[in-house]
C-alpha cells in the first residue's frame, strides 16, 4: 500500500537526517537570510575533484569511442589549471568560458576552471554567432575554450570583443587556421609534463563555480551565478535522495511490505558500477551539476555522446552497461518505441527517466513495465536551484506518477498566491512554488532588477504554479512564467517575441507553445502584419536564423488579418488564442 511505502520513506528521511548523521542539517545566516545546509559537506568543488582524482585507473569518460580513466582527465585537468594560472593569468573572480559539444575537454576545462577559484561560463552550444557575442561580452571572460563549430560562430565578433576586454581563444578538435591570439588545446594541453599538484587556490564557499544562461523575460539571456556552497548541497541532495529511497525499500522489504525483489532490484546482491549516461548539453544544470558531479564524486563512469541518437544510445547502454539514463522525456519514449529496444540488452540499467520537462503518467508506467530491474526516476529542478528541487523514483514514483517528488532537504518549500501571501498546502490549494536554501543561486550576472525580483528575503519565486500533497509531495501543474519548453530546453515567449518584432513587416507577433508528441512542446507564433506588407513562415525563419538559435524559431506559424485578443490591461489572451487556433 502506498501509505505503507510514505511511511518508510519517512522514517528513513529521519534516520538519514537525524543529529549526527550523515545528512544532519543545519540552519545558518548567509547573505543575510536564513539557509538549511548540511552540517558537514566538502568546502567547495576543488575539493570533490581532489576525491575523484584518486580514482586513478577507474574509467570516467565514455565519448562515443574514446574511452578515459580518472588518472588521464587528472592530469589534463593538472596541465589546464596551471596553464590558466601561469599563462593565461586566471584566479579567483575571473571566468573562463566553454562552449563545445559534450566532449571529454568540456569536463577537463570545467574542473580545471572551478579548481583554481574561477568561474565556469557555460556557453549555449545552440546560440548564433550574435548570441555568443551577447554571452562573451556580458561574462568577459579571460579565455574562450571553444570547439569548431563555436570558433567559426566567434571570429567575426572576436576584435569587438577584445577591444573591450583581454579574451584568449584555445580551440578544441578544430583544424582551421587560428586567429591572433589563439592556440590549440594539443598544443597547450600536455598531461605528461603536468605538475604533480593542483594550483594553490583560496576558494570562498560563495564565490561563483558556475555562470548558467538562462532565457531572459526581457529579450536578452541572463547569467545565473552557481556558487560552489550551492553546487556541493545540489551533488549531496541528490545522494541523498537516492539513499533515502533505497533505504524506505530496505526497510519496506524487511516490513513484508514489499516483495523481496523490488523495483529497485535485490537488495543484496552486489551494486553494479554506476554508469550514467548524460545525453543532455554540459551546458545545463542537468547533464553537468545532476549527472556529471554525482558520477564523478562516487566515482562511477559517464558516457557522453556526439549527438543525440536513440539507435546509437542504446548501443552504448548495452555495450558500457549503463545504470542510470538521465535525458529529457522524449529520449526514453524514443529508445522504448525504437525497434532496437527488443534486441539490445538493456537489464543493467536501474534508473530511467530525467528532467527538463514532466514525465507524462503515461511513460512513467511504460518504464516502469519496460525495465528488467529498474525503474522510472524524474526530478523537478532549474538553473536557479543549482540543479534539483525534487526528486522521485521506483515505488514511490509509480504510486505517485504525476508528482516530481518530495522537496530535498537543503531547501524549504512554500505556495503563494499572486499578491505574495503564503498559502497553506492542501489538496485543491494551488500557488506559485517558492524555495529557500544552499542551492538558490546567488544572483543573475549584471542583473541586480532581475535578482531583487525573482529572489526575495532568499526566497527564488520559481514561476512554477504547484500543489503540494499531505505526503509532501509535490505537483507542477502549470507555469506561472511565459515560457515553452522544447525538448528540454527552456525557451521565453518575450525573447521570441522581441526577435520577430525586429523585422519591419510585423504589427503584432504574440509566441506560445502548443503541444507535440516528440519534444513535448513547440514554439508557435501568431502575427498581424502591417498594412501593405507581406511574409512568409520560410521568409520569417530566415529572418530569425540570425538572431535567435534555430530550436527557438517558431515550427508553426499563423498569419491573421484581424487584431490579436487582448485583455483589459492590453496584454494578449495568448491561452484564449491558443484555444482559438488549435482547437484545444
Amino acid at each position: 500500500m502506498i501509505c505503507d511505502v510514505i511511511e518508510h520513506y519517512e522514517a528513513a528521511w529521519n534516520e538519514l537526517t537525524a543529529d549526527g548523521a550523515g545528512f544532519a542539517i543545519d540552519e545558518i545566516e548567509v547573505r543575510g537570510n536564513p539557509m538549511r545546509v548540511f552540517a558537514s559537506i566538502l568546502p567547495n568543488m576543488r575539493s570533490l575533484w581532489e576525491i575523484a582524482a584518486l580514482n586513478g585507473d577507474k574509467p570516467y569518460i565514455v565519448f562515443e569511442d574514446e574511452r578515459y580513466t580518472y588518472a588521464e582527465i587528472d592530469a589534463q585537468v593538472r596541465a589546464l589549471a596551471h596553464l590558466l594560472r601561469s599563462d593565461y593569468g586566471v584566479g579567483p573572480g575571473d571566468r573562463v568560458a566553454i562552449a563545445m559539444r559534450n566532449y571529454p575537454e568540456w569536463v577537463v576545462a570545467y574542473w580545471a576552471t572551478i579548481a583554481i577559484g574561477a568561474a565556469v561560463v557555460g556557453m549555449n552550444a545552440w546560440w548564433t554567432s550574435q548570441e555568443m557575442a551577447f554571452g562573451l561580452g556580458d561574462s568577459t571572460p579571460k579565455v574562450l575554450i571553444a570547439d569548431d563549430e563555436r570558433v567559426e560562430r566567434v571570429i567575426p565578433h572576436l576584435d569587438e570583443l577584445r577591444a573591450a576586454n583581454p579574451l584568449h581563444l584555445i580551440t578544441v578538435r578544430s583544424d582551421r587556421p587560428l586567429p591572433p591570439g589563439a592556440s590549440r588545446w594539443a598544443s597547450v594541453v600536455d598531461p605528461c609534463t603536468a605538475p604533480a599538484g593542483l594550483p594553490d587556490a583560496e576558494i570562498d564557499p560563495d564565490d561563483d563555480a558556475t555562470i548558467f544562461y538562462t532565457s531572459g523575460t526581457t529579450g536578452s539571456p541572463k547569467g545565473a551565478q552557481l556558487t560552489h556552497r550551492g553546487s556541493v548541497h545540489n551533488v549531496m541532495n541528490i545522494v541523498f535522495m537516492a539513499m533515502a529511497g533505497s533505504l524506505a525499500e530496505a526497510k519496506a522489504v524487511a516490513a513484508g511490505d514489499l516483495p523481496a525483489q523490488s523495483p529497485s532490484g535485490d537488495p543484496a546482491a552486489a551494486p553494479a558500477p554506476a554508469v550514467f549516461m548524460a545525453p543532455t548539453p554540459l551546458f545545463h544544470v542537468t547533464a553537468n551539476n545532476c549527472l556529471l558531479q554525482p558520477c564523478t564524486l562516487t566515482g562511477g563512469t559517464i558516457v557522453f555522446m556526439y549527438k543525440w541518437d536513440a539507435a546509437r544510445a542504446l548501443e552504448l547502454i548495452e555495450r558500457e552497461q549503463v545504470t542510470n539514463f538521465s535525458g529529457v522525456p522524449t529520449m526514453s519514449r524514443e529508445m522504448l518505441l525504437h525497434p532496437d529496444w527488443e534486441t539490445r540488452d538493456t537489464s543493467s540499467l536501474k534508473g530511467m527517466g530525467g528532467g527538463g520537462a514532466a514525465l507524462q503518467p503515461d511513460l512513467v508506467e511504460k518504464i516502469d513495465r519496460s525495465l528488467e530491474s529498474g525503474g522510472p526516476a524524474t526530478g523537478y529542478g532549474l538553473t536557479e536551484t543549482h540543479g534539483i528541487v525534487t526528486a522521485n523514483s521506483a515505488k514511490m514514483y509509480t504510486e505517485k506518477p504525476a508528482s516530481c517528488g518530495r522537496v530535498v532537504p537543503t531547501l524549504e518549500a512554500r505556495l503563494e498566491d499572486e499578491s505574495g501571501n503564503v498559502l497553506e498546502p492542501g489538496p485543491n490549494v494551488l500557488g506559485e512554488l517558492s524555495v529557500r536554501g544552499a542551492t538558490v543561486i546567488k544572483g543573475y550576472l549584471n542583473r541586480e532588477k532581475e535578482t531583487a525580483e525573482g529572489i526575495r528575503d532568499g526566497w527564488f519565486h520559481t514561476g512554477d504554479i504547484a500543489r503540494i500533497d499531505e505526503d509532501g509531495f509535490v505537483f507542477i501543474v502549470d507555469r506561472a512564467k511565459d515560457m515553452v519548453i522544447r525538448g528540454g530546453e527552456n525557451i521565453y515567449c518575450s525573447e521570441v517575441e522581441s526577435a520577430i518584432y525586429e523585422h519591419p513587416a510585423i504589427a503584432e507577433a504574440a509566441v506560445f507553445g502548443i503541444s507535440d508528441d516528440r519534444l513535448g512542446e513547440i514554439v508557435a507564433a501568431a502575427i498581424v502584419l502591417r498594412p501593405d506588407e507581406s511574409l512568409s513562415q520560410e521568409e520569417l525563419s530566415d529572418f530569425l536564423a540570425e538572431r535567435i538559435a534555430k530550436f527557438k524559431i517558431p515550427a508553426t506559424v499563423w498569419f491573421r488579418s484581424e487584431q490579436l485578443p487582448r485583455n483589459a490591461n492590453g496584454k494578449f489572451m495568448k491561452r484564449e488564442l491558443r484555444e482559438e487556433l488549435t482547437g484545444g
